[in-house]
Formats: C-alpha cells, sequence, structure tokens
C-alpha cells in the first residue's frame, strides 16, 4: 500500500506544469570549439542555435572546418591538433562572445598563418589580456589592442609549457590555458581558484585527454600534457541553468504556482542561483538526478513564496551565479530587511557593465540601493512591492 502511494505521488508531481530550455550555452560553445580538435565526425543534439554558437561555428568553419548544422543538431568533421590551414591573414569574428574570442585564440596558437580575431563594438571593449599574459608565457607571439580585441596572432618559434596561477576564477582564461596546453610538449601546470569546470570535465570524459585534477580548499591544480589528440565524440547537451533561472524567478515571484523544468545541467559550479534563493527563503529541489559525460544533470522543481528573507552573502558564491545576479538582485527587493552582495566586479567585464545596469533597473523600479566598496551593491527589499506597469515602462524606455 505504501508503495502504491509513493507511486501515486509521483505521478500527481509530474502531472504538473513542466518545460524544456535550450542547450547549455557554455556546453554548445565548448562542444563545438573543442570538437574541431578532434581527428573525425562528432555530433552534439540539442545544440543551442543563439548567435554566440553561430559565431564559434563561422570561426572554424573559416578554419577550415566542416560544419553541418541541422534543426537542433550539430555535426563537426574536427582537423586534429595540427589540421588547421586557414588562409594567412584569415580574420575571425567573435560576434559578441567572450568565450569564443577568449577560447578561439588557444587553438590558433601552432598555426603557420597570421590570423587576427576581433568582435563587435561591445566585445572590443573587454579585457583579453587575461588570456593574452598566459598565452605569451607559452610562447605565443600575440598582439592585442592595449589588453582589448582585434589580437593578431602569428607563427610562433618555439612553444613550450608553462606552471601559471589563474588568481581571477575565471572559467574562460582557465579553458584558455588548458586548450593551448594541447598544443605544446610537456605538462602544462595550472593554479586556478574554482571557477566553472565544464572544459576539464569535457576533456576528461569525451575527449579522453590525459588530464590531473587535484582540488585544495582555495584553488584547484590542474596537469595537463600535450600533444594527445582529442577522440573523437557525440555529445546530448542539457539545459541551460541561466535559461531556466528565468522561469525559476517567475515562479518563485507569481502567486499559487509551481513548476518542473526538466533535463537541466545543475553542475556544481552552476547552480549558485538556487543555493542562493534556497537562502533566502526558495523551497527549489532536483529531482531524476543523472551523471552524463561528468556532468550532473537533473529537473529542477519550483514554487512561488510570498516571504523572502534578506541575505548578506558570502562572495565565494559569486563565481557559480555570476550570469543570473540580475535576477537574485529582483529576489531581493521583494526581501524582508537590506540584501548584500560584494565583490562582484566581474559583473561590469560581461558584455555590458551588468552590476551598473542592475543597479539603474532597481532604482527605476523605485527600490532603494547603494553600490558600496569593492564593488558591491546594498538592496533593501520592500516585500509588499507592487509595480505599477505603466509608470515603470514609461520611465525606463
Amino acid at each position: 500500500m505504501k508503495k502504491f502511494i509513493l507511486i501515486k505521488k509521483k505521478i500527481d508531481f509530474y502531472k504538473k506544469k513542466s518545460i524544456y530550455v535550450e542547450g547549455d550555452k557554455s556546453l554548445s560553445i565548448r562542444f563545438v570549439l573543442l570538437s574541431s580538435l578532434s581527428s573525425g565526425k562528432c555530433i552534439a543534439t540539442n545544440i543551442l542555435k543563439s548567435e554566440d554558437v553561430i559565431s564559434a561555428i563561422k570561426c572554424i568553419r573559416k578554419l577550415g572546418v566542416k560544419v553541418n548544422l541541422r534543426s537542433k543538431t550539430c555535426e563537426v568533421l574536427g582537423k586534429g591538433l595540427h589540421g588547421f590551414k586557414p588562409k594567412n591573414n584569415t580574420v575571425l569574428d567573435a560576434g559578441n562572445s567572450g568565450t569564443v574570442a577568449r577560447l578561439i585564440c588557444s587553438i590558433l596558437i601552432n598555426l603557420n598563418s597570421k590570423i587576427k580575431i576581433t568582435g563587435d563594438r561591445s566585445l572590443k571593449k573587454r579585457d583579453m589580456s587575461r588570456i593574452t599574459k598566459p598565452l605569451k608565457l607559452f610562447g605565443v607571439n600575440i598582439q592585442d589592442n592595449r589588453g582589448k580585441l582585434p589580437i593578431l596572432i602569428n607563427k610562433s618559434k618555439l612553444l613550450k609549457p608553462i606552471k601559471y596561477l589563474e588568481r581571477l576564477g575565471s572559467a574562460q582564461c582557465k579553458s584558455a590555458v588548458m586548450i593551448a596546453a594541447l598544443k605544446v610538449k610537456g605538462t602544462t601546470k595550472l593554479k586556478c581558484m574554482p571557477s566553472r569546470n565544464h572544459t576539464e570535465l569535457m576533456f576528461k570524459n569525451a575527449l579522453n585527454i590525459p588530464i590531473q585534477i587535484k582540488k585544495q580548499k582555495n584553488y584547484d591544480l590542474i596537469n595537463i600534457s600535450g600533444l594527445k589528440n582529442p577522440g573523437i565524440f557525440n555529445y546530448k547537451i542539457p539545459g541551460d541553468i541561466s535559461s531556466a533561472s528565468f522561469f525559476i524567478v517567475l515562479t518563485l515571484l507569481s502567486e499559487n504556482k509551481s513548476l518542473i523544468i526538466k533535463n537541466i545541467n545543475i553542475n556544481p559550479s552552476r547552480i549558485g542561483i538556487i543555493k542562493i534563493l534556497n537562502m533566502m527563503g526558495a523551497e527549489i529541489k532536483f529531482f531524476n538526478i543523472k551523471i552524463y559525460k561528468g556532468e550532473k544533470i537533473g529537473d529542477i522543481y519550483v514554487k512561488s513564496k510570498k516571504k523572502f528573507k534578506s541575505i548578506s552573502l558570502n562572495p565565494r558564491f559569486n563565481s557559480s551565479a555570476i550570469d543570473e545576479f540580475l535576477l537574485i538582485f529582483l529576489v531581493a527587493c521583494k526581501c524582508d530587511g537590506i540584501s548584500t552582495f560584494k565583490n562582484l566586479s566581474e559583473l561590469n567585464k560581461k558584455e555590458s557593465k551588468r552590476l551598473d545596469w542592475g543597479i539603474k533597473i532597481l532604482t527605476t523600479m523605485g527600490i532603494k540601493v547603494k553600490k558600496v566598496k569593492n564593488n558591491g551593491v546594498k538592496i533593501w527589499g520592500v516585500p509588499d512591492l507592487n509595480l505599477k506597469k505603466k509608470n515603470y515602462y514609461k520611465k525606463f524606455s
């Protein structure tokens, strides 16, 4: 009888409203770039067809890689570590994608051609020195425009492995060093602040690249042996936690609503928003959890809440929620008390100054908000907040 009741509850649970969201952007971009280094055909399903992913595809096509994109399936015929033979003075346009711009540089370090990497007006304002500095240590003949795009990469005479300390907690910087290490004879040793680990997982569980990872209290130690050809692989890309976060917050702030979001990448380095919202009084849960190529995937259940509590967030959660902070700020508006978030300088190094924009948006909504030292922000919550849509849109438009 108990077993019957449990089964019935499970059936009733999954009769609740459920949705799927588009494929994970970080995994989609990494699939495109890393599969180009394999020696054969790699296939991804549920790939995200966003502008950033399309920019990655256009870049590797210019390097001579054949890519077939059909609906949500992407086939890449990799050229191997040494198979790229682009024309001299080829220009690669990363569009608005910092991930593409930074990671493609590492793919180019052993070419015999002169390559220019550029992007749109917004991307040209973003810091590229975080990857050009370590690449120069490898011996790469690379020039940037005072730490910005465009970047020029020319034939490098002698590449060597490096030891590098990454202090920013930047997954893009870490990934750039890791990809460059593949093209260099010897072992590259990387000590880095914890950040998203998609590249490590893809190296180990999809590409079958020899990689050693040792986690310490405040740093990760990563050793990579170069000149090991990546294996051919297929990938089923799960849903994007960033896309799911909009529906999570919308459900939380609605009245008497619940939602299941299925097949989401809940990698521990990406679910900072879930941990933070639960600290603020939400009750967001994971179900049907499984491991796929090292990534943790599951369904997310969220229901609306009437009361939220303010928070003074420990900055150690910042990296795992860096793309979702503006949504977290919205929930902070409904909290009882003052919420404080610190050390958010990375928000202003995105495609726009997200921290400054977040403050502007909340101020326009009538919320008391203050930027504090060390790129922090204080938000005074209004539990009974009720926006007057006409006034709000008039002010902000």
